[in-house]
């Protein structure tokens, strides 16, 4: 599949390749908020960034650890889809991990640092997003400092400008504007009808546990 996937593909590539529906139903909600972003900001393509956010983590299906987007890139180079989705699902870890990031957390050699409009948009989605609640910037950048990842936090703090400018108004908006549980367009009908997953930060920038 060269192409970029729709929604319902999307989630069967989830699915398929062993994803738990905790984290079906977070890639959904970064969808949401991703959605939202792109869709007042110039130029920004909306069907590689729903299709990233809906991949991002495709690699917690076999990873939960700080390896997931590296990995779960692999498997969508693996599945034929294009490089941009590829390289959105490598580089959607906080607002990036610098070449120093990369060795301290043992990572292998790769760009980790989200560079197009989409890679940026998709990243910070996933900042945006605690598990399956949206929540404000604030939340990633502390969850950071509390870790001592004070370069990290100010990246974040940076992208959120970036973008915010881009779409017109402070992004922290977004979680009045579609709801702290958003309604979800593609999640599975087997869990439609859930409004809400038990609440847990075990959705974090680096690793999600328990899933």
């Amino acid at each position: 599949m060269s192409r970029i996937p729709s929604d319902r593909e999307c989630v069967q590539l989830l699915l398929e390749k062993g994803c738990k529906m905790r984290v079906v139903v977070h890639c959904c909600t970064v969808r949401a908020v991703a959605e939202e972003m792109a869709s007042r900001i110039k130029f920004a393509d909306m069907d590689l960034v729903v299709a990233g956010a809906l991949l991002h983590d495709i690699g917690r299906a076999v990873d939960h650890s700080i390896m997931h987007a590296y990995i779960g890139s692999g498997m969508v180079a693996g599945l034929g889809l294009p490089s941009e989705l590829v390289d959105i699902v490598r580089k959607h870890t906080g607002a990036g991990l610098d070449e120093v990031d990369a060795i301290e957390l043992g990572l292998p050699p790769a760009d980790y640092m989200p560079r197009t409009l989409e890679e940026k948009i998709v990243a910070h989605a996933d900042n945006l997003v605690s598990d399956n609640r949206v929540v404000t910037h604030e939340h990633s950048v502390n969850k950071l400092v509390a870790k001592g990842a004070f370069r990290g936090a100010e990246r974040i703090e940076v992208l959120h400008m970036e973008l915010s400018d881009l779409y017109g108004e402070d992004l922290d908006v977004i979680v009045d504007r579609i709801g702290e549980y958003p309604k979800l367009k593609c999640v599975p009908e087997e869990i439609k009808g859930r409004s809400r997953l038990p609440s847990s930060d075990s959705f974090s920038i680096f690793s999600y546990s328990d899933l």
